[in-house]
């Protein structure tokens, strides 16, 4: 009496395991993949939500160059 008659295995030891390997690596790419592009769809919408913003404060008058804020008092102040 053989060992595999003896004890029989549900599947295919020779072809079975590879499978489920190949089917969890194939997997595991669609995951991937979907993650990578849920990323770049986040990072467009986060692009047209901030150009669409500056679009705003560009109507409003505002300027980036001439903006900058400081709790620091101005240098000539401060000597006088």
């Amino acid at each position: 009496m053989n060992f595999v008659t003896r004890f029989p295995v549900p599947y295919n030891v020779e072809t079975m395991p590879e499978d489920d390997v190949d089917r969890f690596l194939t997997e595991q790419k669609a995951v991937e993949s979907k993650r990578h592009e849920l990323i770049k769809e986040v990072l467009r919408q986060k692009e047209a939500a901030i150009k669409a913003f500056d679009e705003k404060l560009a109507k409003l008058g505002y300027d980036p160059d001439h903006a900058k804020r400081s709790h620091h008092k101005p240098e000539d102040k401060k000597s006088a």
